[in-house]
């Protein structure tokens, strides 16, 4: 039985939570102590809060006084309800909170049933409970429950970077699946910007939104995650870093960006995306032919149909690069020009390589270099491209770790390249005034 045990600021957010589950008949409050539990079964929140208000000082210093902990069983083990809720009362009682007042509430979201309590680490006298060795003394509770119920004895999942990256099932744990794909992508892959830690994820049906504001006067700087259908749409509620793990967060993803620039070396992606440019006759050839050299290219077009930006992603380095970095003769403007325009295109002998002169450009941190370079002129996208709107996304924050004063935290960030969206909005403004007229 595996425990995780989270531990913040925000009652509301935690009984938000799991209450909503509880109301759209994703779970079962099981339990509780010291709080009162509707007799209809539907969870009002604000009753809950003022419950657990009763038993906890008005005032002090603990500023994470909020418990939130799951109690995960192996898969093979079965158990009632009933036995859900022993096992919780007997890890509280041994974990030195069975006297405190708390939910237990049984999760059936998802096909491994699993206990999730909400309790606090204070008592009414405002003294802090005993939180030493908190998770050591945890993990050593769930080995005695295992050994005393004969559970099976489950571990946690341990990642390696040359495990298999599943898209999102949206029927599973879409929280882990997450998880275990950004994990996974920062194991594996160098990339230098959101822009191209975004390209990457997009490919398991992942998103990457950093979230600027400020929380009691204090800036803050995040992530938040969504899981999308093959679309881009968002399939359920966006997950902060935080309930993700330290490698999901801002902190350890810019790292990375940081550590790549010294790693990453873009010549042999150069090459090879330069020899397939030179042999391509169209746009879907390209994207072909690199696939068959094991890079992928991520191309963003505007509404119009034109491409605005182009990632390449070469499985063989591990690498993830905006097209600027490779050069401008492989920007988004180049690309866009070469397969929208047929006088671009290769002499008919595919022995003749077309020459390519790649001036030496060393990466740098962030998005920085524009895909975008001068504006030309727009070409109409040829037959059959498929067109992207690019759009703001509006999302619901279910995290029940937000402070509830603390809404102005989520400001949406920047997904790409800022260069390439201030080229796509001066496009979009040429279309609204119409051509100019001369007199």
């Amino acid at each position: 039985m595996v425990a995780k045990i989270s531990i913040g600021s925000s009652l509301y957010g935690a009984l938000s939570y799991n209450g909503e589950k509880m109301n759209r008949d994703e779970g079962r409050v099981l339990g509780a102590n010291k709080i009162i539990l509707p007799a209809d079964g539907h969870i009002d929140i604000a009753r809950m809060v003022e419950n657990f208000n009763l038993f906890m000082p008005k005032t002090g210093r603990t500023k994470k006084p909020v418990l939130h902990i799951s109690l995960n069983p192996h898969p093979d083990d079965k158990l009632t309800e009933q036995q859900y809720e022993i096992l919780a009362r007997e890890y509280l009682d041994k974990l030195g909170f069975g006297e405190q007042p708390f939910i237990i509430y049984n999760h059936m979201d998802i096909d491994r049933h699993h206990i999730h309590i909400v309790t606090v680490n204070v008592n009414e006298q405002g003294k802090r409970l005993n939180q030493d060795f908190l998770f050591r003394r945890s993990k050593k509770i769930t080995t005695e429950l295992e050994e005393k119920y004969n559970l099976h004895k489950a571990q946690r999942e341990k990642i390696s970077p040359d495990m298999p990256i599943r898209k999102i099932d949206s029927s599973g744990d879409i929280k882990h699946q997450v998880a275990n794909t950004v994990k996974i992508v920062g194991m594996r892959y160098k990339f230098q910007s959101i822009g191209e830690y975004n390209a990457i994820l997009s490919f398991y049906n992942v998103r990457c939104e950093p979230t600027d504001g400020k929380v009691n006067g204090r800036e803050y700087h995040g992530l938040v995650y969504f899981a999308t259908d093959d679309s881009g749409k968002t399939i359920a509620t966006p997950f902060k870093a935080s309930r993700l793990g330290k490698f999901a967060s801002r902190t350890a993803i810019d790292g990375r960006f940081e550590r790549a620039k010294e790693k990453i070396d873009v010549a042999p992606t150069k090459r090879k995306v330069a020899d397939v440019i030179a042999h391509s006759t169209d746009k879907a050839d390209f994207i072909s032919k690199l696939k068959q050299r094991n890079i992928d290219v991520v191309l963003r077009y505007t509404e119009e149909g034109r491409i605005y930006g182009v990632t390449f992603i070469d499985h063989n380095t591990m690498t993830v690069l905006n097209g600027s970095r490779l050069g401008k003769e492989f920007s988004a403007n180049a690309i866009n020009e070469r397969f929208s325009n047929p006088a671009n295109a290769p002499i008919n002998s595919p022995d003749v390589v077309a020459p390519i002169v790649v001036p030496p450009i060393e990466p740098t941190l962030g998005d920085t270099h524009s895909d975008t370079a001068q504006e030309p002129a727009v070409n109409q996208p040829s037959s059959g491209q498929h067109q992207h709107t690019v759009t703001q996304s509006v999302y619901d924050f279910g995290d029940y770790d937000l402070p509830i004063p603390g809404l102005d935290l989520f400001q949406q960030g920047q997904s790409f390249n800022p260069d390439e969206e201030e080229f796509r909005r001066r496009m979009q403004r040429k279309k609204e005034r119409g051509p100019r007229h001369r007199f």
